[in-house]
């Protein structure tokens, strides 16, 4: 039984390791193969500060609050293991602000310690009125990646660095399922009108005294159109650009100029603050991510696609959940075709 990921983002990663997991031992058989043009440190994931931390309304999409919920239970659960350090993974507190008040969001009994901001902290941040604090979880992909890659080849995952021009292709030579993780570019397997680029553009910065998040929120202009500020081990990532449609990857000088002067506003003692890099990304924007099974015609024979894309500025928050259910749809095909069936009795 042959599978071919395609896509070495967070999103690919995560589905080979959780297939191959639970999986492997039912079925020795299991060959799991990575297929990308882009690995990491050149991904969308690795530009991310990886902040958990989903969009402030669901949209009443419960099943992706589940499958945050469920991810961030899972990094949670590492969090005290041997491998969090080589993850890239810790706990951080910080701020969300905002101009007025705003309902609660669904992920408010997720993270941990979520409450309102008293008078006193809004002092801090001076054209805010409100806002929230809680901690959650930083989970950095230039750690992660890589970390994922090695359990991938530890397990005899193998890895192709080449582009994917069609599903045909894979099953061509051999796949008897396909999963489909190529994030923004999946419309060039299959087109999607959904699917849009959510350019996004940060700056790196060294500023060790950064100890908090502050992420502020501007309903007028939109998701991540507005400054913040996001520590991580090496570097702090400033940000505030989501550009629907654009699919510039080159840095923007003007973009450049609204994040480092709209950071500064936020948090005036950046203006010293050395900055060490730049980084412009494709977010697969889409009113909901599709995770879904669908058969395609290769020949006479019928062939299994799973796709799971379209996780827009959440990938890293969204990704265990989703790994877990594209691993579910992949036992329903097994099941099937009654290759991993419980064994027989013997007589």
């Amino acid at each position: 039984m042959r599978v071919a990921v395609i896509g070495a983002g967070v999103i690919g990663l995560s589905t080979a390791l959780c297939i191959h997991e639970q999986f492997h031992s039912l079925l020795p058989s299991l060959q799991v193969e990575v297929y990308a043009d882009r690995c990491t440190p050149h991904t969308t994931s690795d530009g991310a500060a990886g902040l958990w931390q989903p969009y402030l309304s669901d949209h009443g999409n419960l099943q992706e609050t589940l499958w945050n919920k469920e991810t961030f239970d899972h990094l949670l659960g590492l969090l005290s293991s041997p491998a969090a350090k080589e993850m890239g993974l810790f706990l951080i507190s910080g701020y969300n602000l905002f101009t007025q008040p705003v309902p609660d969001p669904s992920w408010k009994n997720i993270v941990l310690g979520f409450r309102n901001l008293t008078p006193k902290e809004l002092e801090l941040f001076p054209g805010y009125s409100y806002g929230w604090f809680n901690t959650a979880l930083v989970l950095e992909c230039r750690r992660y990646l890589p970390w994922l890659t090695n359990r991938l080849t530890q397990r005899g995952v193998k890895f192709f660095h080449k582009k994917v021009e069609s599903f045909q292709e894979m099953f061509a030579q051999g796949a008897d399922v396909v999963i489909n993780c190529t994030g923004v570019r999946a419309g060039e397997l299959q087109p999607d009108p959904e699917l849009q680029p959510g350019r996004g553009q940060v700056i790196k910065v060294l500023a060790p005294w950064v100890k908090h998040f502050i992420i502020t929120h501007n309903p007028e202009s939109g998701i991540y159109n507005s400054p913040y500020i996001i520590p991580g081990t090496e570097f702090t990532v400033l940000g505030g650009i989501y550009q629907h449609g654009n699919w510039n990857e080159a840095n923007s000088a003007q973009d450049h100029r609204t994040i480092w002067e709209s950071c500064c506003r936020l948090l005036p003692a950046l203006q010293k603050a050395k900055i060490v890099g730049e980084w412009s990304g494709l977010r697969p924007a889409r009113p909901r991510v599709r995770l879904e099974r669908e058969t395609i015609h290769h020949g006479q024979l019928q062939a299994q696609v799973i796709h799971n894309y379209g996780h827009g500025g959440f990938g890293i928050t969204i990704h265990w959940g989703c790994a877990m259910a594209a691993a579910r749809l992949f036992g329903s095909i097994l099941q099937e075709k009654k290759l991993a069936g419980p064994p027989q009795p013997r007589l």
